[in-house]
């Protein structure tokens, strides 16, 4: 399952380098999912509510304690959208893949091997749906508050074996972490593949972040490996290690990491 990039306000399941890499891995007989998740551009905008105004607004989509820590820690309205985004975008990004196991009979999924990767925005949702628990941004709402929880798969569950990380960064841990008091990082996360440019200036995805994630999960015991892009960009889709693009990369990691027997 696959999560796209877009900083929380826009992007979508069907960029092109996506549907790529969707065609490398569906041509090798794997089942890819690019899915969406609601940014930004659905939520709405509070310019001009009242701190109850905004309480009442977003509620069914963030929980009151993330709501009321984004309009503390947000310094402008922008910043403060993008937070609940990061909340409603992981609450999605779950019940994507609770959907996928729902649906894995028909779509031939074996729920042993199951890999969440993302780009961006995509990977630091991926890293958190990987990383936190089954019920974690998903029970913080309760269903007379959100209705639409109801149809989302609930008693579906699944393990993540592997994450792919492509210019991402732990922000929504950290913001999960702040809000709750909660470090879901353990010795049984997923292994970890990373491919992040070394000259990313987006000031969200420093190349810093995937040496923080490294030095997160090394004392943890739990397999990473980190593909610096040399004198690469954020967003750096065409890049190639070794002669290898980014989908060759992946694959070679899964399929040497998750045991796999290729025909």
């Amino acid at each position: 399952m696959f999560l796209h990039g877009g900083g929380f306000t826009g992007g979508t399941k069907t960029k092109p380098e996506i549907v790529e890499m969707a065609n490398y891995f569906a041509s090798r007989g794997w089942v890819f999912v690019s899915v969406d998740y609601r940014t930004t551009e659905e939520l709405g905008s509070v310019q001009g509510m009242s701190r109850e105004d905004v309480l009442s607004f977003y509620k069914g989509i963030a929980p009151q304690e993330w709501i009321e820590f984004a309009l503390q820690g947000a310094e402008t309205p922008k910043q403060f959208q993008q937070a609940i985004a990061l909340y409603a975008a992981q609450r999605d990004a779950k019940a994507a893949l609770r959907w996928i196991m729902a649906n894995s009979d028909t779509y031939s999924i074996s729920s042993d091997f199951i890999t969440v990767g993302g780009a961006s925005a995509g990977a630091v949702t991926a890293i958190a749906l990987g990383i936190s628990n089954l019920e974690d941004f998903r029970d913080e709402i309760l269903i007379s508050d959100d209705p639409t929880l109801s149809t989302t798969n609930l008693t579906e569950t699944y393990i993540v074996r592997s994450l792919v990380y492509f210019w991402g960064s732990n922000a929504k841990l950290e913001v999960f972490e702040s809000v709750y008091g909660l470090n879901r990082y353990d010795g049984s996360d997923p292994e970890l593949f990373m491919a992040h440019g070394t000259q990313d200036m987006n000031p969200s995805t420093p190349f810093s972040e995937a040496i923080e994630l490294q030095d997160i999960y090394d004392p943890l015991g739990v397999y990473n490996k980190l593909v610096p892009l040399e004198g690469a960009g954020h967003g750096a889709w065409g890049a190639k290690v070794e002669g290898k693009g980014l989908s060759e990369l992946v694959f070679d990691f899964l399929v040497e990491r998750q045991d796999l027997t290729i025909e």
